[in-house]
């Protein structure tokens, strides 16, 4: 089996966000939510516009969620970029809708199979192998960590109890021993 990577390029995911802005907006939300949250693409899924909206129809600064797979609640912060394009993109939305909506059926969430073929598609589209669900959330903590290097905080949100776990998830573990090899050249220069 193939391992789910994350995108490492900044200028990628930049060109896919631009790609799906134009192509296609519930996907475009899909894609910004993952690598915005690093949440697991069946917390994203089960989102409806009343999670983003408060009772004035302003976007909340913060939303909680009982996660899906481990079932503990989580407060997450908005960023003000991500507010500003939840804000253009529910405007219209009812507060009960999916904000990543099926084509099929009047209110149902997108499938998880339907999400993980859209970003296989985008995979192929921008040459990233083995993109899948989890790449939105590795690449979310990628991210983070070559900013940062604070893995405890990213233990925090994605709730591993080691920080080897954690950089094995992210795939920092790999650009490590990549790294070790690139600069371990024990050939004399000719």
């Amino acid at each position: 089996m193939n391992s789910v990577e994350p995108i490492r390029d900044i200028q990628t995911v930049y060109d896919i966000e631009d790609y799906l802005e134009g192509e296609n907006k519930r996907n475009y939300m899909l894609f910004i939510l993952g690598v915005s949250t690093g949440l697991r693409i069946s917390d994203i899924l089960n989102f409806r516009t009343r999670d983003f909206k408060d009772s004035k129809g302003n976007i909340r600064e913060h939303i909680i969620l009982s996660e899906k797979k481990t079932g503990k609640d989580k407060k997450i912060k908005l960023s003000r970029d991500l507010r500003s394009i939840l804000k253009e993109y529910l405007k219209d939305k009812k507060e009960y809708e999916y904000i990543i909506r099926s084509p099929r059926g009047i209110n149902k969430p997108l499938s998880r199979q339907q999400a993980y073929r859209i970003l296989c598609e985008l995979g192929e589209k921008f040459d990233i192998r083995n993109m899948a669900c989890h790449t939105l959330r590795k690449t979310f903590g990628y991210d983070y960590y070559r900013r940062t290097n604070d893995i405890a905080g990213l233990m925090k949100i994605y709730n591993h109890s080691s920080p080897n776990t954690t950089l094995r998830y992210i795939g920092i573990t790999q650009d490590v021993l990549d790294s070790i090899y690139d600069n371990s050249n024990m050939i004399r220069k000719r």
